[in-house]
């Protein structure tokens, strides 16, 4: 592994997270309040004892690594999935549309209700901390939005792409993807995503969204064990 989104987690903890991360050089993890991904540093004993440490009574943590993360003693597996990192295989031209606004603190709590609602992955009240959301409204509703989340050197994640199930097949989704990966693009990074691989139609609409596959990854939801 020698690519900075092999391990996207514990590169992103090491680099343009570093600041934010809790833990240390054998194990870090995100603020739980913001998300709750987590890494060690490799496999040895002494980073998986430091990951074990991590998490406080009754907290979760996510691992997601290229091979099935070696999960420590004091952890139990609540969770667990393969995931399907893709990536643009150009940049994408930014593009405006009158419908899409930033979205700000103030919008936290329906960002979460919708995220709860349409599951596109982990999200918190928190979420905005680590990048820009945009989204739409109706009536003054917010009915779909898609953001940043993981970034790394020369890379930024396209995440919590998601459209109120009322509002669903107006192509809403796919505008907030262009969008976000038009910023993405403009700010000179790289944009990559996410998505379950049992997800096959996502998959297929992001590849006919100018996405490819890049990489397998395992997913594991850990709990501190009592």
């Amino acid at each position: 592994m020698t690519h900075i989104l092999d391990r996207p987690i514990w590169n992103a903890l090491q680099t343009t997270r570093a600041g934010i991360a809790e833990g240390g050089p054998l194990a870090r993890r995100y603020p739980p309040g913001i998300v709750p991904f987590a890494a060690a540093a490799d496999d040895t004993p002494e980073s998986l004892e430091a990951l074990a440490a991590l998490p406080r009574p009754d907290e979760t943590m996510a691992l997601v690594e290229p091979r099935s993360a070696t999960v420590p003693d004091g952890l139990n597996i609540v969770g667990e999935a393969t995931l399907i990192q893709m990536i643009a295989r150009t940049p994408h031209d930014p593009l405006s549309d009158p419908r899409i606004t930033p979205l700000t603190e103030a919008d936290a709590e329906e960002m979460l209700a919708l995220a709860q609602l349409t599951k596109p992955g982990p999200f918190t009240l928190g979420a905005q901390k680590l990048g820009t959301f945009w989204g739409i409204k109706n009536s003054g509703k917010l009915i779909a939005m898609g953001g940043q989340r993981l970034k790394q050197t020369g890379f930024t994640e396209l995440s919590g792409l998601c459209t109120h199930p009322d509002f669903q097949g107006k192509g809403l989704g796919k505008l907030l993807f262009r969008y976000v990966a038009g910023h993405i693009a403009a700010s000179g990074a790289t944009a990559y995503l996410h998505v379950n691989a049992l997800n096959t139609g996502a998959i297929a609409l992001y590849k006919t969204l100018g996405f490819e596959q890049r990489w397998e990854l395992n997913l594991k939801i850990v709990r501190r064990r009592d």
